[in-house]
């Protein structure tokens, strides 16, 4: 028996060294932690369960039989993140530089499975050369087998990649499925051909951090949700995010108890809205000032600006917000803010987050790039995900609504359950002047009856209480007291029940 544990103490040490002190050396000198090393930060202390640590793989081919590894490649298991249950695996790029095999592919579908069965979210932390040539179509298996449970837990569970290295080729379409990407600066990137091969077809000469680094991820392609400077900030925020989703779609998101009063009122907000219809103001001043202890996790800050999307807490509960932002663009729906808002209400409905729409928006952004890139098939995306939405929906109008954009922003009729707006509210097909050029077109060449007209079409319709008069809005609110007006709602709404009606599943504009 004592040579037995001595055996298996031996093979535990061998496993958890992977790649050789050597390679891990190497890892260190490139800024990154190991696969364990990352694992350790992750979860709680002392709360990790190992699986799989003696598995190896099963290739013969080009030397392989002789060059095995235990653990081949990935590390995976379970423990807790704050107290609450979590799956991971996590890619050992000392061992054949992360590389995909049969083996490897096996382990992660396991901790997958085990999370569909028990109801707990999984983390990947990607770290990895790709498939396993020597393997040939048994990576490509592999890789496939891990993409098809990433679609049945979608929306069952949550999914969150967290590039901490290589993810090229097949491999990116598994962090692709997931609900959230989060990426490294300067040690991590994504992209489908190498840099090589861009070269080889287009004759383009193109960095791999260019083509496919954090940074391009984070800012031009939207692929990525946010951007850390290092392995320990990138794990760190990964615990502080994980506290704001659920464990499962069967589940609610965990209550934060906080001393900020649902009641509390904010006097600065009744000047936020500049007099000038035409001045922008920052929407994020208003997000951060009703959330709990003003406290906003902010996604894809640096991509499509021109909306916001992340999560606050409200007496404690989470909620995701989605609002305009006049800084930028005046706040117009163009292509790429209509499909970010509208996959983050996906995951928000998906996972029983309530929603609130903070609404300043002009229209949908004119032009032929937008109108030749699709805007009608692409902002019908956010049009959908409202309608089809059945958490509890929030809604306040601060300034602008104007034209198709107020129907596709959680309006009353896309059912909004609570829609309030501010005094500087103005709902309406258009701005005054575009409306008066219209309607009194024979007019043109009078500016003072043009003025006139205008004067007249503002006091009518650039106001809230057209809107009112239908039931379109709920109230017009004071803008200090949004905070407490949105608690009150969100907890009149805590047992919301609607159901859509049944199908397999929608056919969204994609």
């Amino acid at each position: 028996m004592h040579d037995i544990i001595h055996q298996l103490e031996e093979k535990r040490e061998q496993a958890r060294l992977g790649g050789g002190k050597k390679r891990i050396a190497a890892q260190h000198a490139r800024g990154k932690l190991t696969a364990r090393e990352r694992i350790e930060l992750l979860l709680d202390p002392g709360s990790f369960e190992e699986w799989d640590m003696f598995v190896e793989h099963r290739c013969t081919d080009f030397g392989m039989a002789e060059n095995k590894v235990p653990g081949d490649g990935v590390v995976i298991g379970y423990g807790t993140i704050n107290g609450r249950m979590v799956f991971v695996f996590s890619q050992d790029f000392t061992v054949f530089g992360g590389a995909l095999s049969e083996a490897h592919a096996e382990k992660i579908c396991k901790v997958m499975d085990h999370a569909m069965k028990v109801g707990a979210p999984v983390i990947g932390l990607n770290d990895s050369g790709g498939a396993r040539i020597q393997e040939g179509v048994a990576s490509l298996g592999g890789y496939a087998n891990v993409f098809q449970r990433n679609v049945m837990a979608s929306g069952v569970v949550p999914q969150i990649s967290m590039i901490m290295g290589p993810c090229a080729g097949g491999a990116v379409y598994s962090p692709a499925i997931t609900d959230f990407i989060f990426m490294v600066e300067d040690t991590s990137y994504m992209f489908i051909t190498g840099p090589e091969v861009v070269k080889a077809v287009t004759h383009a000469e193109v960095t791999a951090e260019e083509l496919g680094g954090a940074m391009t991820h984070s800012t031009k392609s939207g692929v990525a949700d946010l951007a850390f400077k290092n392995d320990v900030e990138a794990l760190l925020m990964l615990r502080r995010f994980f506290n704001y989703l659920p464990l499962n779609n069967r589940e609610n998101p965990p209550l934060r108890p906080t001393s900020d009063p649902a009641e509390r009122l904010d006097m600065s907000l009744d000047t936020l809205v500049p007099n000038n219809p035409n001045k922008p103001y920052d929407m994020k001043e208003l997000v951060v000032k009703i959330a709990d202890d003003t406290d906003f996790f902010e996604l894809q800050p640096d991509y499509a600006k021109n909306i916001l999307i992340g999560f606050v807490r409200m007496e404690g509960q989470t909620v995701g917000v989605v609002a305009n932002q006049p800084m930028v663009r005046a706040g117009c729906l163009d292509i790429i803010s209509s499909i970010k808002a509208a996959r983050f209400v996906r995951f928000c409905d998906a996972f029983n987050i309530p929603i609130i729409t903070l609404v300043d928006v002009p229209g949908f952004m004119p032009g032929t790039a937008q109108e030749f890139g699709g805007i009608i098939k692409h902002g019908a995306k956010l049009l959908y995900a409202y309608a089809e939405c059945t958490v509890p929906k929030v809604t306040v109008i601060t300034r602008k609504a104007y034209g198709g954009a107020y129907d596709v922003m959680s309006s009353k009729h896309l059912r909004g359950d609570v829609n309030f707006a501010w005094p500087s509210a103005e709902i309406a097909v258009m701005g005054p002047k575009g409306a008066v050029e219209i309607i009194f077109r024979e007019e043109k060449g009078d500016p003072a009856k043009l003025a006139e007209r205008e004067a007249e079409y503002k006091a009518k319709f650039a106001n809230p209480f057209v809107a009112g008069s239908r039931g379109f809005i709920d109230d017009v609110i004071q803008p200090h007291e949004t905070r407490k007006r949105i608690c009150r709602s969100l907890a009149m709404l805590k047992r919301k029940k609607l159901e859509n009606p049944w199908r397999k599943h929608g056919n969204i504009p994609l």
